[in-house]
């Protein structure tokens, strides 16, 4: 059996859940890695804010569900950082094999 609290006051959004959620979307929509710290960091402090409140102030599902898209933010960007250096070095390496030194590493072997 759970125990549910009656209040008669009405539970306000943290504010800081809207500003990581709103950075969440930010990170896809046009602040790519910027958006996804500010969701980060506003969202833990809205977790808690929330937990601090004894349940006076909520958005706990909007302060999570910044930080999900903020994680899935940074993981997104740092599979793009490595995927471009990687597309560099192939770059790098097929100008080297096919180039002027092609001839050098072909003699080497």
């Amino acid at each position: 059996m759970t125990e549910q609290t009656h209040s008669n006051q009405e539970q306000i959004t943290s504010a800081w859940s809207i500003i990581s959620l709103i950075g969440g979307i930010a990170n896809f929509v046009g602040f790519p890695f910027w958006g996804a710290v500010v969701a980060l960091i506003t969202g833990y402090i809205a977790k808690s804010e929330i937990e601090k409140s004894h349940g006076q102030i909520g958005g706990e599902r909007l302060a999570k569900a910044g930080l999900i898209l903020g994680w899935v933010g940074i993981g997104v960007g740092l599979l793009t950082v490595c995927l471009s250096i990687l597309m560099i070095l192939g770059l790098f390496g097929g100008i080297a094999l096919c180039g002027p030194l092609g001839a050098l590493i072909n003699s080497v072997q």
